[in-house]
């Protein structure tokens, strides 16, 4: 299997390949064997990587990041005329390399929920699809084929792969059956069952598929009922976090200020932070709309 051209992990300079020949070193720190999903998410995104692999190539990566960073910020110290610059440089160095090694090993976890949310956004669209060229007589092989050849993101790729396994004579249900069980998302391993299920016992395929599209869109509109439910929370504290404390917080440190005069920089300072802080709230708040937001949406 190949690795997936859109597997690219951060702070990372190269081919997954000429990573994982270069981490060789660093790989036999993992092989002693410990309970860890970093192999199932490996798998899920479509990499032939084993998990000594990656987390090899996460060391090597932030012990790299880590001398780098100790350079270069010795280096700045130093000339700023700071005392004892190296050892200042030090705890600097270490939460950055720290830092690059967890966002890495987390990577595929992240990418593989990005893939199941993108699977399962485009499933009812493609559905859609397949139910039409079904009842324009085409055979399900070339509609698997057209969907493979859509733009419908890593859905496309998930068929185009079960075309290519197909082109070299597995049979198209056990295909079919295959995906459904290596793919993370619920709802397209439940599409794929019914409509293997369906192929087995000789049913209308098109019958099958309309059924699953009533079912998802069924499911549509619950998560966006509980979507609805899970804003009118978020959207108070935003309005309370961005708004009203902030207001209250700008002529609270104007009266304060006069009253106390309070140095320039001070008063400056308190501004900035105040600034910063509803900055924070800002992205922390389209973080949370983002990831709440239902996947087959």
């Amino acid at each position: 299997m190949k690795n997936s051209p859109h597997f690219k992990i951060p702070f990372t300079i190269g081919s997954l390949d000429r990573n994982r020949k270069k981490s060789k070193f660093f790989q036999k720190i993992f092989k002693h064997k410990i309970k860890s999903k970093i192999q199932k998410y490996l798998d899920e995104s479509d990499t032939d990587m084993t998990r000594e692999e990656y987390l090899g190539i996460c060391l090597r990566n932030a012990i790299f990041w880590f001398i780098r960073i100790y350079v270069i910020s010795s280096t700045i110290f130093f000339l700023i005329g700071l005392s004892r610059s190296f050892l200042l440089a030090l705890p600097l160095a270490i939460l950055f390399g720290g830092f690059i090694f967890f966002s890495q090993s987390i990577y595929p976890k992240i990418f593989s929920s990005r893939k199941q949310r993108n699977i399962e956004r485009n499933l009812i669209p493609a559905l859609e699809d397949m139910l039409v060229q079904l009842s324009s007589g085409i055979p399900l092989f070339s509609i698997m084929v057209n969907i493979s050849a859509s733009d419908y993101g890593f859905l496309s790729l998930e068929f185009k792969k079960a075309v290519r396994r197909i082109n070299a004579g597995i049979p198209q249900m056990d295909v079919i059956e295959e995906m459904g069980e290596r793919n993370s998302s619920l709802f397209f391993r439940r599409t794929l069952w019914q409509i293997s299920n369906g192929m087995r016992a000789g049913s209308d395929i098109s019958i099958v598929i309309n059924e699953s599209i009533q079912t998802l869109t069924d499911e549509q509109l619950i998560q966006i009922q509980n979507y609805g439910n899970k804003l009118n929370p978020l959207i108070m504290f935003y309005m309370l976090t961005s708004v009203i404390i902030p207001a209250l917080a700008i002529t609270f440190l104007t009266i304060i200020s006069s009253m106390i005069n309070l140095p320039t920089f001070m008063t400056i300072m308190f501004f900035i932070a105040l600034f910063v802080f509803v900055v924070i709230i800002q992205i922390m708040f389209l973080g949370t709309i983002r990831s709440t937001r239902p996947s087959l949406l």
